[in-house]
């Protein structure tokens, strides 16, 4: 996946990478630093950002303060075409992404550009209501 996407697969992005796959969720810095609490920070910071940049990850604003970061499905362009709605669970505070469903086209007044759209649903999750 990293070489397909042009990241040269160093060792922390190996791990970051590893760590990614294995998650169904979108997790905060804190959870990934925790995570990682025995490498350097400034190394896990930058592949994440490479990550990002390369469409390996995308950032998610839930809505809670704390920017999410998860994995982007296959053939992702953040914020240009695959817009798709999260969930975010109000009791155990897990936000997934909801690929199924794209978050339809706005139409914008002449002139302005969209960056990047956001389509939070908030509520609970399947393993919180048993």
């Amino acid at each position: 996946k990293l070489i397909s996407k042009k990241v040269k697969p160093t060792a922390m992005r190996l791990l970051v990478m590893e760590y990614f796959v294995s998650i169904n969720t979108a997790i905060s810095l804190r959870q990934i630093e925790s995570h990682f609490d025995n490498s350097d920070m400034s190394t896990l910071y930058r592949t994440l950002k490479k990550f990002v940049e390369h469409n390996i990850l995308h950032t998610i604003d839930d809505g809670t303060g704390t920017i999410k970061y998860a994995k982007c499905i296959e053939g992702c362009i953040c914020a240009k075409e695959d817009l798709h709605y999260h969930f975010h669970c109000l009791n155990c505070k897990k936000t997934i992404c909801l690929t199924e469903q794209s978050i339809p086209s706005v139409k914008l007044p002449n002139n302005y550009t969209m960056s990047e759209a956001n389509m939070v649903v908030k509520g609970m999750c399947a393993d919180c209501q048993k």
